[in-house]
């Protein structure tokens, strides 16, 4: 499934994500062999992020990272980016900077030294100052303008999903001239305390990642498609092919994998990339606008919702006795009984909320008149 990104044509719409996964040119390269459509380097600014020991924490929730930026100075990347443009693929460099003039100056260099795009680190929880960039739309606005206006190449704005208003804040980015924006960049977070020493897991703020941030970088993915005309590259929590589908169906060209290198390696690429393009023969689909923002028809505002007399029912032609009750004990109406393994629902007990059908292992429920 080949997708356009910022004029940019990619063989896949897998994008590998900045991070550390990236942190230099023979990192990148491992990324083009798994088969990556593109890939972003690691945050590149003017200064260089001190590695502090520890700064990834991870456990059943997901992962923390406090990792601001490249521990590589600006002008080593000159000599990375000739390291992974030898492959031949798609470049795209993540820069940042505290103020317009320092960022336009980071985005000149990488653009000279062979990047193919950029993006915008405006966003990033463990920077008190881009997070407060973040979230003002008129910040991005000039940030952005300032780069746009001394660059050829594209520029794409990655979003935080800490603002009031995400929307507003990729209309401003498109204002300015952004090619696209990413969504999300990681939450702010504190991933857990180690209770027998009193402290927390990392000694700082830090971003969020992994599958639980999925459902969040979804809603912003969908939200900015309904009420923005710019590309938009999905972010947060992918590791299957199934991830990155959802994201493509909900308004995203392209999506971007990072946390699940990590606990996966290189090789989540490869079976990402495999799994769409699985997916994509089974289902005759060529290109990703084939599918782009399809399941947006079935969102609606709230106030719109009405409310139809659906109750739980089992799927025609079928019974269920596999004996798991997970039905029974997730029904807070007291709608299904299981007796001896065999499932029995009450039509006038069930009000028809769905739990029990979107947790049925056996799948053999459903919401029907």
């Amino acid at each position: 499934m080949k997708t356009t990104l910022m004029g940019l044509e990619l063989s896949t719409p897998v994008i590998v994500a900045a991070g550390p996964w990236v942190r230099d040119g023979a990192c990148i390269e491992k990324c083009f062999a798994a088969g990556a459509g593109a890939v972003i380097t690691e945050t590149i600014g003017t200064q260089m992020y001190m590695e502090t020991r520890p700064r990834i924490a991870g456990n059943d929730m997901g992962v923390q990272n406090i990792c601001l930026y490249s521990h590589l100075p600006m002008e080593n990347w000159v000599d990375e980016i000739a390291i992974a443009k030898k492959s031949g693929g798609i470049l795209i460099a993540s820069v940042t900077a505290s103020s317009p003039t320092e960022l336009a100056y980071v985005a000149i260099k990488m653009e000279q030294a062979g990047a193919d795009a950029l993006e915008l680190c405006l966003s990033c929880p463990q920077g008190e100052t881009l997070e407060v960039v973040a979230s003002s739309g008129e910040k991005v606005y000039q940030m952005t303008k300032e780069v746009v206006d001394h660059v050829k190449i594209p520029v794409m704005v990655k979003l935080s999903q800490n603002v009031s208003n995400i929307s507003y804040v990729a209309k401003m980015a498109k204002k300015a001239g952004a090619a696209a924006v990413s969504a999300i960049n990681t939450p702010r977070c504190i991933l857990g305390v180690d209770i027998e020493l009193g402290k927390p897991l990392l000694p700082t703020y830090g971003g969020y990642s992994g599958a639980a941030v999925k459902p969040l970088a979804l809603a912003s993915v969908a939200t900015i498609a309904q009420t923005v005309d710019i590309p938009i590259c999905g972010v947060g929590g992918i590791s299957t092919a199934k991830d990155a589908i959802e994201y493509l169906m909900l308004g995203a060209t392209a999506v971007q994998i990072g946390t699940a290198v990590i606990l996966e390696g290189y090789e989540v690429i490869t079976k990402v990339v495999e799994g769409i393009s699985k997916w994509a023969e089974e289902h005759h689909v060529k290109h990703a606008k084939e599918i782009k923002g399809c399941a947006l028809t079935g969102l609606q505002s709230f106030d719109e919702m009405t409310v139809d007399p659906l109750v739980c029912k089992i799927k025609r032609d079928e019974s269920c006795e596999i004996g798991c009750t997970v039905c029974q004990k997730v029904c807070m109406y007291e709608a299904v009984e299981c007796t001896d393994g065999v499932v029995e629902i009450t039509s006038d007990r069930c009000t028809g909320c769905g739990v029990c059908v979107s947790l049925c292992p056996s799948q053999k429920l459903r919401l029907s008149w």
